[in-house]
């Protein structure tokens, strides 16, 4: 049973000023510690009430998530930010999750990349990542995405660093390399974002063991991973390797899912 929203957090609703540091530092200390946590997917307050109430420490509110939710679409990337923001903010009042964003590729170049951290961090996120996907797609496009140049990346990592103001706040640097091109390219654009100065590194698609064991050794980062299965899905491995979050679905997980949902 859910427990009060007034109980809980009785400054949710009296109107006073939300302070979002303690969240943040807590996402810190995960991040800087040895394990790996996996997050609950949410996309609206009382998701975010379920998750917090069953025992979740991150919350993830991804772009796609963001979509469905707020328009009831696929992800076709026509979300605005101001929709996506309004929203992680409603997420981030509902209760004390610590909540990780997919803020896509900035709504833009590196001036609305600065525009999409302040509005973000006003919302009361914990992290975000800013990826290196073209988006949305050029009209005629076929097959896969294209990524974007690995200077434009780095460009929009830096604008995002200079952005913030709580140097709590996480940036990772997200890419779709090992989806897109291939490992090599992957390891290239995640040295290029640390040595930009982003604090973790989101894998995003083609996620394997290989390519996990590569990444880690290659660059003495923390990851976060979006997708992978089998050994990937070993939360002990994982955290020995550096990853601190996996967005997937625990196979363990979804029966409990079902049984949630369909009662």
């Amino acid at each position: 049973m859910l427990s009060s929203t007034r109980e809980k957090h009785p400054e949710n609703l009296e109107g006073k000023t939300m302070n979002w540091t303690e969240r943040r530092e807590r996402f810190r200390t995960i991040l800087s510690g040895n394990r790996c946590v996996h997050p609950g997917s949410v996309y609206d307050a009382i998701s975010a009430r379920i998750a917090e109430d069953l025992g979740f420490e991150v919350g993830m509110f991804s772009g796609s998530i963001g979509s469905m939710s707020v328009l009831g679409a696929p992800d076709l990337v026509v979300l605005t930010l101001t929709e996506f923001a309004g929203q992680a903010n409603r997420i981030c009042r509902a209760g004390k999750l610590a909540l990780l964003v997919d803020a896509d590729h900035g709504y833009g170049n590196a001036l609305n990349v600065r525009r999409t951290v302040e509005e973000l961090e006003t919302a009361g996120i914990c992290a975000m990542s800013i990826e290196d996907t073209v988006l949305p797609r050029p009209y005629g496009a076929s097959g896969k995405p294209s990524l974007s140049a690995v200077e434009e990346g780095v460009g929009k990592m830096k604008a995002a660093l200079s952005a913030r103001q709580d140097k709590n706040l996480v940036i990772a640097g997200r890419t779709s390399a090992l989806a897109i091109a291939n490992l090599d390219e992957a390891v290239k654009r995640a040295k290029a974002y640390k040595a930009a100065g982003v604090d973790a590194i989101f894998l995003a698609g083609g996620v394997t063991v290989e390519a996990v064991e590569v990444v880690s050794s290659e660059i003495k980062i923390l990851l976060i991973l979006g997708g992978g299965s089998g050994q990937v899905g070993d939360l002990d491995w994982l955290a020995a390797h550096r990853v601190r979050s996996p967005y997937r679905l625990m196979p363990r997980s979804r029966p409990r899912c079902r049984r949630f949902t369909t009662r």
